[in-house]
């Protein structure tokens, strides 16, 4: 295994995977805690329209599907906000139309198998000299982003309505973090795939959310894990020869999983049904 860290090839994907993993840890907090985890859904796949029109326009993949999400995040936030349809609602028919979309194009294009499955299910290890500083370049953005308006994004993040009556523009906010998901998305495909990007984008925070409640430890703790499940997964997958992709979003699930069976909210909830047991047996005594 130690052999492997002297490749190039492999010490541009442990950084890759890092940023990525840091960086969907950031982003996902406030997926979490917002409930936007379907949006994250929606709009990871509607990079598989996006791919498709940079293949078929002969445009790099990576600049068309950064386009086409961020039009399809302010798409959604513009149609949930008209309230006319429900968000859910609205994000099912992105995610169906732009995924049609790509499949439509596809059908144009004549030779375009290897790059399609790299994109629909990730491949760390064929980073290019391009991907590896476009995703440098948009991970120093989207954090430069996120640091700049944090106590925004904080106060929005837990009490939205007081924002708005305070002053702050929440409509701007929103759709400015709807934008920052899609950038990390996009930045994201070529570790773990269209298709796994979003599990990604929501294990490592929802695993930091079962074990603490403070924002700021919540935020380090995802990091910690999102960078965790890129490494081990990516060191796992060249032992075992499996898809990257899968492996790091695997590594990711089975922390969250951990991460549930000791969160403290759950031995809390337990420790009460056991005390509300022991006081009805009392009772019946």
């Amino acid at each position: 295994m130690i052999d492997l860290l002297y490749y190039e090839f492999m010490q541009r994907a442990l950084i890759v995977g890092a940023v990525t993993g840091a960086l969907c840890a950031v982003i996902g907090v406030y997926v979490v805690l917002r409930g936007m985890a379907f949006i994250g859904a929606g709009i990871s796949h509607a990079a598989f329209g996006g791919v498709a029109v940079g293949l078929l326009l002969g445009v790099d993949p990576f600049l068309s599907a950064l386009i086409f999400c961020t039009a399809v995040a302010v798409g959604i936030g513009y149609v949930s906000e008209k309230g006319q349809i429900r968000e859910d609602t609205a994000v099912g028919i992105f995610f169906a139309s732009t995924m049609a979309f790509g499949v439509l194009l596809v059908g144009l294009i004549k030779s375009y198998t290897i790059d399609l499955f790299g994109y629909i299910f990730g491949n760390i290890l064929a980073i290019t000299d391009f991907d590896f500083w476009a995703s440098l370049v948009t991970a120093v953005l989207v954090i430069g982003f996120i640091l700049y308006f944090y106590k925004e994004f904080l106060f929005i993040t837990f009490d939205q309505e007081a924002a708005q009556v305070s002053g702050l523009p929440v409509r701007t906010l929103n759709y400015l973090m709807l934008t920052l998901i899609a950038i990390t998305i996009v930045q994201s495909i070529k570790a773990t795939g269209i298709v796994l990007v979003s599990a990604l984008l929501v294990a490592p925070a929802a695993a930091a959310h079962q074990l603490v409640d403070d924002f700021k430890r919540m935020m380090t703790l995802a990091v910690i894990f999102g960078v965790s499940s890129a490494w081990i997964g990516l060191l796992i997958s060249s032992q075992i020869n499996t898809a990257s992709g899968a492996t790091i979003v695997m590594t990711a699930t089975i922390i969250f999983f951990i991460s549930a069976i000791f969160s403290p909210r759950r031995r809390s909830l337990r420790k009460s049904l056991r005390s509300l047991k022991a006081d009805a047996q009392k009772q019946e005594e």
